[in-house]
């Protein structure tokens, strides 16, 4: 683990939000490296798990080694008089 600044988290969602809410792991990576940012494979997994859970992120298995991450907007719930 290493001592950022600006949290990795901060930072994958910053770069999610500019690219529309939508990456692919490798994009991501690639991203992450032209930004300077060192991480970790698991560091990343580990990030993006907590993301997940807090139900900032949702990633998606396209293929065996292929993921999509997406940025999950703010939700809106109906009333049920409201449908």
């Amino acid at each position: 683990m290493t001592w950022r600044t600006v949290p990795l988290r901060n930072i994958i969602l910053t770069l999610l939000d500019k690219r529309q809410g939508v990456l692919i792991d490798k994009e991501l990576i690639r991203l992450l490296k032209n930004n300077r940012v060192k991480v970790t494979p698991e560091e990343l997994d580990r990030t993006l798990m907590e993301l997940e859970i807090g139900g900032k992120i949702h990633v998606q298995q396209i293929t065996k080694a292929k993921r999509k991450i997406e940025l999950l907007g703010e939700r809106r719930y109906l009333a049920i008089a409201e449908d």
